[in-house]
């Protein structure tokens, strides 16, 4: 029979690994088609982006050094709070750029 201590840090060991199990479930790319996507004019690649439609759009302007994108900028892709923290590839653009502070 166990004790009550033995119990705790079970459970609590046990707790640990779903959660951390969880955290590292890969997240799903964002599809060009995504009607938010269509919306904000993302384009996998910042240098096909339309200048006459996006006149405010910078070439310096991509996903990895926007405020939005949470993944690290040397990551290939990385999530977007924008898209629901979908993937998106680092040199990817849409409408929705802030300057990284």
């Amino acid at each position: 029979m166990t004790n009550r201590r033995e119990f705790i840090v079970q459970f609590s060991l046990g707790s640990t690994v779903l959660a951390s199990g969880s955290a590292f479930a890969q997240a799903a790319p964002l599809a060009a088609n995504d009607p938010t996507a269509i919306a904000l004019g993302y384009v996998a690649d910042a240098a096909s982006v339309n200048k006459a439609k996006y006149p405010k759009f910078a070439a310096d302007q991509k996903c990895s050094n926007c405020q939005l994108y949470t993944g690290k900028p040397a990551d290939a892709s990385g999530p977007c709070a924008v898209f629901g923290n979908k993937l998106v590839p680092a040199k990817a653009w849409c409408s929705s750029w802030v300057k990284k502070v």
